[in-house]
């Protein structure tokens, strides 16, 4: 969102995007709160204990276990909320509040990571896709900016400079779009795994869920504005004239 400000702040007088200015900052606003509302509840929802009192790192090692996954290494990694399945080197990595913690949302968090680790066990194709796609982003992400800054200030003279630019963009908003099946689908297996194992109770499973789907949400809203923001390079490409 942050290049795509400084971007239009570069084609501003030529573009006359007062309108997508107004959606791209409305996109902004809404993103961040959902990202505050994912770290309200995560702080809240750690107060709560599991009722066996499972650590995050036990609730991880029990579900590898019970799908029969056996070379995936759990670990601990700096941070908060740096939690992540590294399907590379078949590594569950999990920040220290996740690892040692014994609430909800650590076995939430726990779980949903061994979700991904499912997936990848299984077979499951959007996380393929992703996994295939990173390298790919992440040489692009090096250079898409440029190329697009280059493309709209020169967008009459050059415009296949700005198509090459929508083009690598439009990598990038591929990208956010399979995450959403695959972030969705492990805390699908998640909450049906810690529910069916009882590491939440009726009372308490309900905020594993409300927890799970608030970050969800921030994948969401990244599509969304990454959709938006190719939309507009795509419009401004096919107004040049």
């Amino acid at each position: 969102m942050l290049n795509f400000i400084l971007l239009q702040a570069a084609v501003a007088p030529m573009s006359g995007s007062s309108l997508m200015w107004a959606v791209f900052i409305a996109l902004t606003l809404i993103s961040m709160l959902v990202s505050k509302n994912v770290e309200r509840k995560f702080k809240k929802y750690a107060s709560i204990r599991t009722e066996g009192g499972l650590t995050g790192r036990e609730v991880a090692e029990r579900m590898l276990l019970d799908h029969d996954i056996r070379n995936v290494q759990v670990q601990m990694v700096k941070g908060t909320l740096t939690d992540h399945y590294n399907p590379t080197n078949r590594t569950l990595n999990l920040s220290p509040d996740v690892y040692n913690g014994t609430s909800v949302a650590a076995a939430a968090v726990a779980a949903h990571e061994c979700g991904h680790a499912v997936q990848h066990a299984r077979g499951y194709a959007p996380l393929g896709l992703r996994s295939a796609l990173v390298p790919v982003v992440s040489f692009t992400s090096r250079w898409v900016s440029w190329v697009l800054l280059a493309g709209l200030l020169l967008v009459k003279a050059f415009p296949g400079l700005l198509l090459l630019g929508i083009m690598l963009f439009a990598l990038s908003t591929l990208f956010t779009l399979v995450t959403l099946p695959v972030e969705i689908n492990a805390s699908a297996r998640a909450l049906q795994w810690i529910q069916r194992h009882e590491i939440t109770s009726p009372a308490t499973h309900g905020y594993a869920e409300s927890a799970l789907r608030s970050a969800a949400y921030t994948y969401v809203m990244s599509a969304i504005t990454s959709l938006a923001t190719l939309a507009y390079y795509v419009m401004i490409y096919l107004n040049r004239k």
